[in-house]
């Protein structure tokens, strides 16, 4: 399946791209083109937790969801399609909500990666903090929600992020607990967008490009490490 990669990077790259093994936490909008784009790219040990249910109001944006699965555990969806497209993953799933309580039980197994494209801030801050202690590469997606431009979406450290409120929080609790700024996060320049909802609008461009931005860097990083 990978002719057309074998064109682009070598077999040596290639193989250490199969051998990493990667963390994702959230399938939803951005976390689902992440795990397509991983999946696609060749990783072959994939970690996968969220606790949702896929509902029709994710239709819109997140790439796992059709109308014939709605109800069903998004971890089962996107096990089932990383399996489809490659079936030599091996695709780990835990289908709760990642916090203190059972943090550990996630980290009994080692990544190489951790992709972060939950939307809960105590989440965010426990796998940042992990990350630190264990020295392991982390990306964490910052607001994608009431956006339009996908030419908006960058990657740089905390502390270089504005227009989003979601980064200022981060940049807040890792401030208050003496934890560096220097962490990688994808987020977006453009203005969020008003609205008079709780829950925030969203579009499928913003979410796309942010996951496949982060595999993207994950990809980046093994490139400059060989």
């Amino acid at each position: 399946m990978f002719d057309r990669t074998l064109r682009i990077i070598d077999a040596f790259l290639l193989d250490k791209i199969k051998k990493q093994n990667v963390l994702l936490v959230g399938v939803g909008g951005v976390g689902g083109f992440a795990l397509e784009s991983l999946v696609r790219l060749g990783i072959q040990n994939i970690t996968i937790v969220d606790a949702d249910k896929i509902e029709e109001s994710n239709l819109n944006r997140q790439l796992i969801s059709t109308s014939k699965n709605i109800g069903k555990y998004k971890v089962d969806i996107a096990k089932e399609r990383a399996l489809s497209i490659n079936p030599n993953c091996c695709v780990k799933t835990y289908n709760l909500f990642l916090n203190e309580e059972n943090f550990n039980d996630i980290f009994k197994d080692k990544y190489d990666y951790i992709l972060d494209a939950c939307d809960t801030i105590t989440t965010k801050y426990l796998l940042i903090k992990k990350a630190l202690d264990t020295k392991t590469k982390i990306i964490s997606c910052m607001g994608t929600g009431n956006r339009f431009e996908p030419n908006k979406i960058t990657i740089t450290s905390l502390n270089k992020t504005y227009n989003d409120p979601l980064a200022k929080a981060m940049r807040s609790i890792l401030k208050k607990n003496h934890i560096s700024l220097n962490i990688p996060v994808i987020w977006s320049s453009e203005v969020p967008k008003k609205t008079k909802e709780k829950v925030p609008g969203s579009i499928v461009f913003v979410p796309a490009t942010a996951g496949i931005e982060m595999t993207y860097f994950l990809l980046k990083d093994i490139i400059n490490k060989s």
